[in-house]
């Protein structure tokens, strides 16, 4: 059974948060929290936080009483709201300032086969469809631009 935790409206971006949990996605719990603890990020100390609270979730709301084999298989950053300031510049301009927030969701399961969110016969099912329709298209685009005829623009002339 997955158990997830969620932290909203947390005060760092989803891009510096993602590189704090890509370390942790895939390992036990131990590993994770040991990682973060020596990881030297700001968004290291709000992902332990989430962390240990899904820790606890599993352990109220499902029971589970061995901490040992859980494993972190969901980590993500969604991008949240931001804040939007004005700093005045020289000479009458405005600066934007965007302090930018997000959404952090770690879940972890017990179960012993389980590495990711998605189960194993749906993670590869219509996928190869997909991929091979996108990547005709793009194909058929780059040989459509490949063919045509260079432009010729002010540096492309040659000088008389």
């Amino acid at each position: 059974m997955i158990t997830s935790a969620r932290a909203r409206f947390v005060r760092v971006s989803a891009r510096k948060a993602r590189l704090v949990l890509d370390q942790i996605r895939g390992k036990s719990v131990g590993e994770a929290l040991a990682t973060l603890e020596y990881t030297p990020r700001a968004a290291a100390r709000l992902v332990e936080k989430v962390l240990r609270s899904a820790v606890a979730n599993a352990e109220h709301n499902h029971q589970v009483r061995n901490l040992d084999d859980l494993r972190v298989v969901h980590a993500i950053a969604d991008g949240g709201p931001s804040m939007k300031r004005v700093q005045p510049r020289a000479m009458g301009r405005a600066f934007f300032i965007r302090h930018r927030t997000s959404h952090l969701t770690i879940g972890v399961t017990d179960e012993p086969g389980r590495t990711t969110m998605r189960a194993p016969a749906m993670a590869g099912a219509a996928a190869p469809a997909a991929a091979t329709a996108a990547t005709g298209k793009r194909d058929a685009a780059r040989e459509r631009t490949a063919k045509a005829p260079a432009r010729g623009g002010r540096r492309s002339k040659e000088k008389k």
